[in-house]
C-alpha cells in the first residue's frame, strides 16, 4: 500500500489535463496523502477550525467569483492561513484567473499551482478516482488476469496447472493480458476490485519451455491492458477422477478479495479439454446470470414442470382406472 503519491507523479500521469501555473520547482519535494480533494468554502469566509490542508486544495467558479468580492486584505489574510506546509497544491479549473494573494501566499510557502480548462465537478472526480486508485491499500495474489469480452477474470490454481498457457491461448483468441504470475489487486469501492500488474511485469509472461515473453510486442498493443474490475474468479484445478464435481451449476462459491466476495467457479483440467473455449463459455454464462438469464434455473423450471405434468398424468390414470 502507497502512503503517499508524489505530486510530480500525478501531474506527470494527468499532463492532458493538468498544467503548473507557478511553482514547478516545488513539485518534485510535495506528496499527496488522501484522496479526498477539498472545495474550500468556509475557509474563504474565515473559519479554519477544521480545515482540512494535507488535501489539495480545489477553487472553482464559485470559490474564486466569493473570493473576488472580498477585500484585498481579507483575501490575502484568508489566502495565506490556506497555505500550509502540509498542502499539497491548489488547483484551479476551468482556466479561471488565479487570485494575486493566493499566487503570492503559495510563493512564499513554496506551494504549487496547477490549473486545468475541465469543469471542478469532472476534475475533482478524476483526482479522487487516481488518488484512490495508488492509495488503497493492496493485496498480491498469485494468479493470471486476463480480460474476456470486457469482463475481468482472474485465473488461479496450484503452480503447474496451465494457468499462464491457458492465458496465451486466451490472447490468441482476441482477449487481453493483464498480468501474469502476481496480480496487485485494490479496492475501487463498496463492490469493486480492481486488478493490475507489478511494474516489473507488465504486458510480460512466462511460459514454461520458453521463458519470458513480452505480449505486447508479439500481440500488439490491443492484447494487453494495464487494468480491470475483477469480476470472475475461475479456479483451475487438475482432474481427479474420485472428484464430483459441479455438473449442474447450482453450487455458488465465491473468494474474498480485499474484503469483496467474487464469485468463484472451479474448472477441472485435463487432457482433451479445451481449457480456453470452456472459460470463455463460463465467463459467457456469467455475464448472462448478471444480465438475469440463469440456465441453472432454467432447467430447475423445466424439471419442476416436467415431474408436475407426470403427476398429474400419474393421477388422472389411478382415476381413469377407479
Amino acid at each position: 500500500m502507497a502512503s503517499e503519491v508524489k505530486l510530480s507523479k500525478l501531474v506527470q500521469d494527468n499532463r492532458s489535463i493538468l498544467e503548473i501555473y507557478q511553482g514547478e520547482e516545488y513539485i518534485k519535494d510535495k506528496d499527496v496523502l488522501v484522496s479526498d480533494i477539498y472545495r474550500p468554502g468556509l475557509e474563504l469566509t474565515g473559519y479554519f477550525d477544521f480545515y482540512p490542508a494535507q488535501r489539495i486544495q480545489l477553487l472553482g467558479r464559485t470559490e474564486i467569483s466569493y473570493a473576488a468580492r472580498l477585500d484585498h486584505d481579507i483575501r490575502k489574510h484568508v489566502f495565506t492561513k490556506m497555505a500550509t506546509k502540509a498542502t499539497p497544491c491548489f488547483l484551479i479549473s476551468r482556466s479561471l484567473p488565479v487570485p494575486e494573494e493566493l499566487s503570492d501566499a503559495a510563493e512564499k510557502a513554496h506551494i504549487p499551482i496547477l490549473q486545468t480548462s475541465e469543469s471542478t465537478t469532472y476534475i475533482s472526480s478524476v483526482m479522487t478516482e487516481y488518488l484512490r486508485a495508488r492509495l488503497a491499500k493492496r493485496t498480491s495474489i498469485h494468479g493470471v488476469l486476463v480480460e474476456i469480452k470486457g469482463m475481468g477474470v482472474l485465473l488461479t490454481g496450484a503452480s503447474g496447472v496451465g494457468k499462464s498457457e491457458t492465458a496465451l491461448g486466451l490472447v490468441q483468441r482476441g482477449h487481453r493480458l493483464i498480468a501474469d504470475d502476481r496480480v496487485d489487486a485494490f479496492q475501487k469501492d463498496h463492490n469493486t476490485v480492481v486488478g493490475e500488474a507489478p511494474k516489473l511485469l507488465k504486458h510480460l509472461m512466462e511460459i514454461r519451455g520458453i521463458g519470458i515473453i513480452d505480449v505486447m510486442n508479439l500481440f500488439g498493443v490491443g492484447a494487453v491492458k494495464n487494468r480491470t474490475e475483477i469480476q470472475l474468479v475461475i479456479n483451475l484445478v487438475n482432474w481427479d477422477p474420485k472428484a464430483n464435481y459441479d455438473r449442474l451449476g447450482f453450487q455458488e462459491n465465491t473468494r474474498e478479495i480485499c474484503n469483496v466476495a467474487i464469485p468463484q467457479v472451479n474448472i477441472p483440467v485435463k487432457v482433451g479439454r479445451n481449457i480456453e473455449i470452456i472459460i470463455e463459455v463460463a465467463a459467457m454464462n456469467f455475464r448472462a446470470k448478471k444480465m438475469g438469464y440463469d440456465a441453472t434455473q432454467t432447467f430447475g423450471n423445466n424439471l419442476t414442470s416436467l415431474i408436475s405434468k407426470h403427476s398429474k398424468e400419474d393421477t388422472n390414470k389411478v382415476h381413469h382406472d377407479d
